[in-house]
């Protein structure tokens, strides 16, 4: 008969592991050795902390990636009024091309009740922005406030409509908002906008100060109490609202003119481009999410670029491209015929490059002969001086226009 054996209980296992036979040693030979029971409970807090670590980990991603992608205001108003005169829109452009609308607002509501008071807004930038097929190069193409344009159609915010009229171009945001802006540029150039985004003042100084500054350079010193600007002469660095008073100032930079301030937008952005790009801010999450963070916190756009995935799909799809192929210009223009403080565009130069931009060919841009002193309102084209048309392909190389890219920054 035989004897009575007691066997110590077998410690807890994590489940999932097969059970061992006591002793150590199974039927096909020796086992693993048996781990003491406290090591047993070392290892279930080490899972367990391990375990929470990647839950918390997981749950800060979704509280950073859900924070930012409810500072986006969607506008859900534009895209429902641009429905409505779809028929009278352009065709769309090549595949994989994409051309947004960039407005830079005055709004004095909100937060941006610090810079004064106006009745309504106004789009006190607008840049249309072409990126090509392949993602080689991108191009923005100021558009002037005093440029006169034929507006179409637009609804008011009481629900009335104006009435179609000749008008400066900043006068579209003012009577029917985005809307009717857009469909003032898709009627001034035959280009589809495919997306849109509005920024206001704070979200501009936001951006400016998440990259820690943009880097400018000043013949002579600058005071301009309009533009709460006061600055030394020399090469420095600007942060959130020197920024915007530099980008914005008239009177105190320059001949005063608004040709000579958009010239100046477009070096600050392409400055603004080439840090983001060679500081390796895109690559680095500590250095995007402030990033993110000011460029959404003051962001309207259409439901496609409403979240963070589209925003994001935008920036990716541009890294790559090299700043020298990032390409600043304004629209071919000269003096409007029955005003001299107004413009008008410059024709054929301004069909030749709407057409380019269109058909996704490539534009170039040269310094202009007098880069920053005086205004330059024309395009140097080529020897014909007829528009681009589907059945004359254009050469390979294009005409160039005066203009900048980001390579040059704002010191250069």
């Amino acid at each position: 008969m035989d004897a009575h054996v007691t066997e110590t209980p077998e410690p807890p296992r994590f489940a999932g592991w097969a059970a061992r036979p006591a002793g150590g040693r199974g039927a096909d030979g020796p086992g693993p050795p048996r781990i003491p029971p406290h090591r047993w409970h070392l290892r279930r807090w080490v899972a367990l902390g391990i375990a929470g670590f990647v839950l918390a980990g997981a749950g800060t991603g979704w509280a950073v990636y859900a924070k930012l992608n409810g500072n986006i205001h969607t506008d859900s108003a534009t895209e429902r009024e641009l429905r409505k005169w779809e028929s009278e829109r352009p065709p769309a452009g090549p595949p994989n091309a994409g051309n947004v609308l960039l407005i830079g607002s005055d709004s004095r509501t909100g937060g941006n009740v610090r810079y004064g008071h106006s009745r309504g807004q106004r789009s006190d930038t607008t840049m249309l922005l072409h990126l090509a097929a392949d993602r080689q190069s991108a191009t923005a193409v100021s558009i002037p406030r005093d440029l006169v344009v034929e507006l179409p159609h637009c609804k008011r915010p009481d629900g009335t409509e104006t009435a179609p009229r000749p008008a400066p171009f900043n006068e579209a945001f003012a009577a029917g908002g985005p809307a009717c802006t857009i469909r003032t540029v898709e009627k001034l150039t035959g280009i589809r906008i495919d997306h849109y985004l509005i920024i206001d003042f704070v979200g501009f100084t936001k951006m400016v100060d998440a990259v820690d500054g943009v880097e400018v350079c000043l013949p002579q010193p600058v005071r301009d109490p309009e533009a709460h600007l006061t600055l030394p002469a020399g090469r420095q660095t600007l942060h959130g609202e020197d920024a915007l008073g530099y980008v914005r100032a008239r009177k105190s930079l320059g001949n005063g003119s608004d040709t000579q301030r958009m010239e100046r937008q477009q070096r600050f952005l392409g400055a603004l481009v080439k840090k983001v790009q060679s500081n390796g801010v895109l690559l680095n999450p500590t250095r995007l999410y402030p990033v993110l963070d000011a460029a959404t916190s003051s962001l309207t756009t259409d439901s496609g670029l409403a979240s963070l995935r589209g925003l994001y799909e935008l920036v990716r799809s541009t890294r790559r491209i090299p700043t020298e192929r990032v390409q600043f210009m304004t629209v071919p223009r000269q003096e409007y015929h029955l005003d001299p403080n107004r413009d008008e565009l410059r024709q054929p130069d301004a069909g030749r490059l709407f057409a380019r931009l269109h058909r996704d060919l490539r534009v170039t841009v040269t310094p202009p002969q007098d880069a920053g002193e005086e205004p330059v309102r024309t395009g140097n084209g080529s020897s014909d001086d007829r528009p681009d048309t589907p059945s004359e392909p254009a050469p390979s190389s294009g005409p160039a226009f005066p203009g900048t890219t980001a390579e040059h920054g704002a010191c250069e």
